[in-house]
């Protein structure tokens, strides 16, 4: 790994975080850009780079950000569809207004934090079905595979960010995993959202993958029926992002969701995050929601991928698994294509489920 505050005598990269440098703006990104591509393609910068190499297994990796604020999406429609009909199986699977605008709520930034920070099992009301709430650990633990958007140029009180200007603001993108507590989630969201079913953490991969390296990752998005609003037609500006993500738990590969199917990309998500005038800040971060295909392998929940706790998963080492257990790690991995052929890598977010406290 390159240590950029030493090769570059920059003070910004020697901060702790990315948001200093993503707050300069698009032609800062590009010039740093330009010129690592330089020092790494042309030999006569060798001796300006390989004594700024450190090797990977000396560096401690922290939270890539200083997050502002976070929101989630939920712009899978396979993901929304599986839930609707394992919750509301007597009614249409999508809500009526799931097509027309992508539907999120505003997380807690505070509980946002780097891979393999433990995940200590939360507590809280959970509501059995056959008696009273209680109060205890959670007996559903979930995941949820998701893919990062990060801000790095903020926007005014008041005024709408337009999909056009998608590139003027978005720094990148990283990998999430928003841990989810289905139980403390079903009893507690009604009517105003997850709140305690998610906010005890939600993990993020420790480095950002610039936008500007996914230009050959970019693909039409699917077809939307009906057309969205004007401010959400992206006909001239698709943002779909062909990104092969991987889980696994505890070493087995279970599931491969295909970011490429989203029904809604990250540019129709942030047209409309601030379409009502709210401002974006440097460092914030909104996730896409949980990644899921048509297969029954490409579901990026534990719900779905056991079917509410129906259908147990086996394990090569032949244990089963509904929901997570103490002492499970999960890992989420991802590649992009890149250019001439090549794989774009995102790194990793795990984590690993400790006992409640």
């Amino acid at each position: 790994m390159l240590d950029l505050a030493a090769a570059t005598g920059d003070e910004v990269q020697a901060t702790g975080t990315l948001n200093a440098f993503m707050g300069g703006g698009p032609g800062t990104w590009r010039a740093l850009r330009a010129q690592l591509t330089e020092w790494f393609t042309d030999d006569a910068h060798r001796g300006t780079v390989e004594p700024r190499l450190v090797p990977r297994r000396q560096v401690t990796l922290h939270l890539p950000i200083e997050v502002a604020d976070y929101v989630d999406f939920y712009s899978s429609q396979h993901h929304a569809e599986n839930l609707g009909r394992m919750f509301r199986p007597d009614f249409a699977a999508l809500t009526p207004n799931w097509k027309h605008l992508p539907i999120g709520y505003h997380g807690r930034a505070g509980t946002v934090a780097v891979s393999s920070t433990p995940v200590v099992r939360p507590c809280g009301q959970r509501k059995p079905a056959d008696s009273d709430p209680v109060f205890g650990p959670s007996q559903r633990l979930d995941i949820e595979a998701d893919v990062g958007v990060v801000v790095g140029v903020g926007s005014e009180l008041g005024t709408a960010v337009p999909l056009v200007a998608f590139t003027n603001h978005v720094f990148g993108v990283c990998l999430v995993n928003d841990w989810s507590s289905r139980d403390l989630q079903s009893w507690g969201y009604v009517p105003l959202g997850p709140f305690l079913g998610k906010s005890f953490l939600t993990s993020i991969s420790p480095w950002v993958v610039p936008l500007a390296a996914l230009d050959s990752a970019r693909v039409a998005p699917p077809a939307r029926d009906p057309q969205p609003l004007p401010y959400l037609r992206d006909d001239e500006h698709p943002w779909g992002l062909d990104i092969a993500m991987e889980v696994r738990l505890n070493g087995d590969l279970v599931s491969r969701p295909p970011f490429r199917d989203m029904y809604w990309t990250p540019a129709q998500q942030l047209a409309h995050m601030t379409v009502n005038g709210a401002s974006l800040r440097t460092g914030d971060l909104f996730a896409s929601g949980t990644v899921s295909g048509p297969g029954t392998d490409q579901r990026g929940s534990f719900i779905e991928l056991s079917w509410g706790g129906t259908e147990p998963l086996t394990l090569t080492d032949g244990s089963t698994r509904t929901f997570l257990q103490d002492g499970d790690v999960v890992t989420i991995t991802a590649t992009a294509p890149g250019p001439d052929g090549s794989r774009i890598g995102f790194g990793e977010v795990t984590g690993t489920v400790l006992p409640a406290r």
